[in-house]
């Protein structure tokens, strides 16, 4: 049996439960109220999202910098940065851990990536995996390794307020078109038990012929929900969903000191609930009714079981990310 919490850090847990169970009262009272408002803006941004002039691209590369899973050579981590390049431009999708740890510094080296080739930079959600660190998410700051050395005065787009030093930061609060042809579905509410309301976008692009591909940082929201706002915004057909999908049902990665960090602080239940098989199943279920024709799974949020599980019973051709790999997509 696998623990949450190691049974060595049970009888610390005993110890200091009058002042643990007090807190999380607390944190359950302010996850409740979070909860209602985030069902709140979502509805609302719903209400008010108009469909998206998306121009039709010729070919999209996504080129992994960062992920759980790679190809010999690269370094792998429990975080996630992609590079997106169409015929119209390029945009660098998060940043992992940043400096913080060498994932993002030594791959991009490797794959040669040079400042030029970056026309903007976009920020899933302000979560340490994704913007450069536990630093650079204590300070709201996102954080990049020095060796990518991304020209400043590039856009820098934040689904919350946040800086990213050097860049010209722009605040995302609705669906939009960004750059190289790629947009963002705006941000999308989830309350989250110890890390409160968490906003997140996820980006869209049209294939010439071929439909819609999204792609999430962490689906935090909710593949679910990310896809119904998808549908506001463009009638073409979903041809490929990618990136995190949270199902560390069996554990989460990274774990430190005996604490599966992830599947206590992201799944969108109370600290005492676990994220199940079942919830997986309604999530299964969900993406064989949307009916893409290809999913890319990100392994940084999920555990093998579930990647296993969703590679043999989704209907589409489903491949797990790997760092240092990169994928084309044509019309």
């Amino acid at each position: 049996m696998t623990f949450r919490i190691s049974p060595l850090w049970w009888p610390f847990l005993g110890i200091t439960s009058p002042v643990i169970i007090p807190l999380l009262m607390t944190k359950n009272k302010r996850y409740k109220k979070n909860r209602a408002r985030a069902i709140e803006l979502n509805n609302n941004r719903m209400s008010q999202a108009k469909p998206l002039d998306l121009p039709e691209l010729d070919f999209l590369e996504l080129t992994v910098l960062v992920e759980e899973k790679t190809e010999q050579g690269f370094v792998g981590d429990a975080g996630v940065s992609y590079l997106f390049r169409t015929d119209q431009g390029s945009m660098l999708f998060d940043v992992g851990f940043g400096p913080e740890r060498p994932a993002l510094a030594h791959n991009a080296t490797k794959l040669n990536i040079k400042p030029d080739q970056i026309d903007s930079l976009t920020i899933s959600h302000l979560h340490p995996d994704h913007m450069g660190g536990l630093k650079a998410m204590r300070s709201k700051s996102v954080a990049l390794p020095k060796e990518l050395g991304i020209p400043e005065g590039r856009p820098c787009f934040l689904p919350d307020r946040a800086e990213a030093k050097g860049f010209k930061c722009e605040l995302i609060d609705k669906p939009q078109l960004l750059t190289g042809g790629i947009a963002t579905t705006g941000p999308l509410a989830r309350s989250l038990f110890f890390l409160g309301l968490t906003e997140e976008q996820a980006l869209i692009a049209n294939l010439k012929g071929k439909g819609l591909i999204i792609f999430t940082g962490c689906g935090h929201p909710t593949i679910e929900l990310i896809v119904e706002m998808v549908k506001h915004l463009s009638k073409e057909p979903v041809y490929i969903i990618g990136g995190g999908l949270h199902f560390p049902v069996t554990g989460g990665r990274g774990n430190r000191v005996g604490i599966q960090l992830q599947t206590l602080i992201g799944t969108g239940k109370p600290v005492w609930q676990k994220i199940t098989d079942e919830d997986l199943n309604n999530t299964i279920n969900a993406l064989n009714k949307f009916n893409p024709d290809k999913v890319f799974l990100s392994g940084h949020d999920s555990c093998d079981p579930s990647l296993e599980r969703m590679k043999n019973e989704l209907k589409a051709k489903t491949e797990v990310l790997k760092a240092g790999k990169t994928y084309r997509f044509e019309s």
